[in-house]
């Protein structure tokens, strides 16, 4: 039997949801991700933030270099793939292939557990990965880089805890079901963190950037219960990609009309 601990917060979560969503060099006790299990997913957001911080940075240092704005943009998408160890991309492929890849939802979680891709996946992954470029392109060349991609990497990662508590889990084994599902409270307190940190860095864009957060998650929770009843890891992570890309061409919409 797996203890957690009942604190609502502990500051080793941060290291815990760092180590589960990224490649990054963490330490804590062998067990500790095991007991907090998902009452870490208030952190989830805060990943987000290094994760945005460590985008900015080679957005900047490709800027200081003068490389051209689609090499920086590529490179920024390249080095968040590879610290998070394609993760979410993974998940996000694994859940197209599964869901318009099968008929029943025994051969759905079937497919989404093979390791091997498909047309669904590999079409979702162009057309995801491709436009988080086009659209990073967009916000440097209309100088408005940090804030959105902040806010975008926090509400993407507060959108998975939505879909955590909403949804059982869709099969008794997987990463998901090794975490386990949130309480409310843990998941109010990410999505407090990520609606905090929209509001004080893009005001009304924020606001509805959390609008659309919501939305986002909605709808890939629904459309997950449909298909296979449930959620796991790929449609968290699938979750995570397409509510940053939403937020992404929303952000670049705002301000290139601006």
């Amino acid at each position: 039997m797996r203890h957690r601990s009942d604190a609502l917060v502990d500051l080793r979560d941060i290291a815990a949801a760092t180590g589960l969503l990224t490649r990054l060099p963490v330490r804590f006790s062998d067990d500790f991700p095991v007991r907090r299990g998902a009452a870490a997913a208030w952190a989830y957001p805060l990943v987000g933030a290094i994760m945005a911080c460590i985008c900015w940075c080679v957005v900047a240092a490709g800027l200081l270099l003068q490389l051209p704005v689609v090499v920086t943009a590529g490179l920024a998408i390249g080095v968040q793939v590879f610290v998070t160890g394609a993760l979410h991309e993974d998940g996000l492929a694994d859940t197209v292939d599964g869901f318009w890849g099968g008929w029943s939802v025994e051969r759905r979680l079937e497919i989404m557990k093979d390791s091997q891709i498909g047309t669904y996946g590999v079409l979702a992954l162009v057309f995801v990965v491709g436009l988080r470029w086009a659209t990073l392109v967009g916000l440097i060349q209309n100088e408005v880089v940090f804030a959105p991609l902040l806010v975008a990497a926090m509400m993407s990662r507060a959108a998975m805890p939505l879909v955590m508590v909403s949804l059982p889990h869709a099969r008794s084994g997987g990463l998901s079901a090794s975490v386990g599902r949130p309480a409310v409270a843990v998941v109010v307190l990410a999505v407090v963190i990520a609606g905090v940190a929209g509001l004080g860095m893009l005001g009304l864009a924020g606001v509805c950037a959390g609008v659309g957060m919501i939305l986002v998650a909605a709808a890939v929770g629904w459309t997950a219960r449909t298909k296979i009843g449930g959620q796991t890891g790929d449609v968290l992570g699938a979750t995570q990609q397409i509510t940053e890309l939403v937020l992404l061409i929303g952000f670049l919409a705002w301000f290139g009309a601006v």
